[in-house]
């Protein structure tokens, strides 16, 4: 239904937000986004940024592996599914080399703080691979003591053998992939993985020492009902897991061709999708764990929902973090750094990637260099995806800047504020209950920069 036909109806506030705000807009783990990065910033620009970088602060490292056992359907990482360990190992070591030249570029030895493990699967590296990387991070890096190292798991190749490993290297924090345990679902997705598989997992995990545990789930997938979305909820909290992660399908098949193989039809609409969001939501508030920022959920005293109520809570590429470092270095095909002075993005092909680094070259592909606008804007934007609010006025004083500069902004805010989506008093705007799971269609109004719409997933 259009707005203009809800304006001659008796329509819901619901049905109102639904219809004005489920438009498509960024995640916003990062501002600028990923879609304005380009060739302005090279690998030369990269290698300037690394060798400025400050030694007495720590910093962060991302470690990009892009293989699978499968490709589920439904996934928008840089990934594919790969069975021949060799060719594992052989990324494994362009990893190394590539530590190698950021070695070559960086001023001296940094500290790390935080090493994370992204994917694909991590778990798809041997013991040999684990042993490899890690002794050239270590070589690269001096890893404090207390250094959180999480990696993403899939349970279903987990082993136990893995987990030790693991353990032995560090491994502090996990994320479970286990989505939707229905099993019409996943097989519209192509992830078969029982609920045993998963308790299996958390077993070995829980008896190798980890505390932090996280679930990410989904909701939005096709043939999924609240009521599927609730059962695996039910079966995970058996599990008692630190943190949950609820994040909304993006149906993106232009960006991700192998999603062509999803039935759009089987998606649930926006109103269904919204539902399910509610009621997952409801359910977990109701066993004690805190809402934190847009899809995740942690207990009271998780570093998360800790950050949360200090202030301090923060987001990036992974998702929302009590990460409190400044500078994060990517490594691998795809992997995206952060510094002061911007962000830049290595080959996302692993062939390209390779090449690149086997000739001795940063594998750096693209990028964006931050003016003071984008740490203007991008402020605002994180503190209200990480806070639900944001004082402007705050915001601005911050960076030196007038209310006025926001003008259009807080008109536009008006609007949504008589929609029922955010309370605005002065310059203090906060999103409503109801508003709260179109938080990225509120951020969007302060992005100076993101272009066609048709680039991003929905918000919904």
């Amino acid at each position: 239904m259009t707005a203009t036909a809800l304006s001659s109806v008796a329509a819901s506030p619901r049905d109102i937000m639904l219809a004005r705000y489920d438009g498509n807009a960024p995640r916003y783990t990062s501002y600028p986004t990923a879609v304005e990065f380009s060739s302005a910033v090279d690998e030369d620009v990269a290698a300037g940024w690394l060798g400025d970088i400050d030694l007495a602060e720590r910093l962060s490292v991302y470690v990009h592996i892009p293989f699978c056992e499968r490709l589920c359907w439904y996934c928008g990482c840089n990934t594919r599914a790969v069975r021949n360990p060799d060719l594992v190992s052989a990324y494994v070591a362009g990893l190394a080399d590539e530590l190698a030249l950021i070695e070559k570029a960086l001023p001296g030895r940094p500290t790390a703080g935080a090493i994370h493990l992204g994917g694909g699967t991590p778990n798809k590296l041997s013991r040999d691979d684990l042993g490899t990387l890690f002794r050239a991070l270590r070589h690269v890096f001096k890893v404090s003591p207390g250094a959180e190292i999480a990696a993403e798991l899939d349970p279903s190749i987990l082993t136990r053998d893995w987990v030790t490993a693991a353990a032995f290297h560090g491994l502090s924090r996990v994320s479970v992939g286990v989505q939707d345990l229905s099993p019409h679902v996943q097989e519209a997705v192509n992830r078969h993985e029982p609920f045993a598989v998963v308790e299996r997992a958390v077993g070995w995990l829980r008896e190798a020492g980890l505390s932090s545990i996280n679930f990410d789930l989904m909701y939005g997938l096709p043939r999924q009902r609240t009521e599927d979305v609730l059962a695996t909820l039910d079966k995970v909290l058996t599990l008692r897991p630190e943190r949950l992660a609820l994040f909304g399908y993006a149906h993106v098949p232009w960006v991700k061709p192998h999603q062509k193989l999803i039935d759009a039809s089987d998606l649930p609409g926006a109103a269904e999708r919204l539902d399910q969001n509610e009621a997952a939501a409801e359910k977990l508030t109701s066993e004690g764990y805190v809402r934190i920022g847009l899809d995740h959920f942690a207990v009271s005293d998780d570093p998360l929902a800790v950050a949360l109520k200090q202030g301090r809570l923060r987001r990036n590429f992974q998702g929302y973090t009590a990460d409190p470092h400044m500078t994060l270095i990517g490594v691998g095909a795809s992997s995206i750094s952060r510094l002061p002075q911007g962000f830049y993005q290595n080959d996302a092909t692993e062939l390209g990637w390779r090449r690149r680094v086997q000739e001795g070259r940063l594998p750096v592909s693209r990028g964006v260099a931050l003016t003071d606008e984008d740490r203007f804007r991008g402020d605002v934007i994180e503190t209200l995806m990480c806070q639900r609010a944001v004082d402007l006025a705050v915001v601005c004083a911050r960076h030196g800047r007038s209310l006025d500069d926001l003008e259009s902004e807080q008109t536009a805010l008006k609007a949504m504020a008589e929609d029922g989506v955010v309370t605005v008093s002065g310059g203090a705007v906060e999103m409503t209950a109801l508003g709260e799971p179109l938080i990225r269609s509120v951020a969007r109004v302060f992005d100076g920069r993101s272009g066609a719409a048709s680039r991003f997933s929905r918000v919904l």
